[in-house]
């Protein structure tokens, strides 16, 4: 979906993810584990990653979706966490349980990514910018889409 004034990126992966029967794994190549120091510092960590499954021409000029959470709504992509998008980007915010620096492993409680997709980039959560104190969500969002999920083996107050 290339447009006159398109201009191309080079990205290259700095990991990928590792699904197991022990947990989740960030699993990160040797030349950029020094960029982990100090994020077991952090109880989550932002993960972009590349939605590869659907990096097709016919996922990427997708420009409106019925998605699985509202499946009465014909919405936009812009509007939802589709991984129908001209760039498969995606983001997920996940806690961090483990670090190794040195063997490049950052275990993750869960992340809605494939074995073996890539990962594009790790940012430290920092809650003054990447939280939201009064979201607002459309009306056809259930909503447990506005609260926050609390971290596995917090409760309710």
């Amino acid at each position: 979906m290339a447009t006159k004034a398109s201009k191309a990126y080079n990205l290259a992966p700095v990991g990928r993810v590792k699904r197991a029967k022990y947990g989740v794994q960030l699993r990160i190549d040797e030349q950029f584990r020094p960029g982990l120091k100090h994020l077991d510092k952090f109880s989550h960590v932002v993960v972009i990653w590349w939605a590869d499954r659907f990096d097709t021409e016919e996922y990427r000029s997708k420009l409106q979706v019925k998605p699985f959470y509202a499946d009465k709504v014909l919405t936009g992509i812009f509007a939802t966490r589709s991984p129908y998008r001209p760039n498969p980007i995606a983001v997920t915010v996940c806690r961090i349980v483990d670090v190794d620096e040195e063997e490049g492993v950052v275990v993750v409680s869960n992340i809605d990514a494939y074995d073996g997709t890539e990962i594009l980039d790790l940012k430290g959560y920092f809650p003054i910018s990447d939280q939201v104190a009064d979201p607002r969500i459309p009306g056809w969002l259930p909503e447990e889409f506005a609260r926050p999920v609390p971290d596995e083996g917090e409760g309710p107050d």
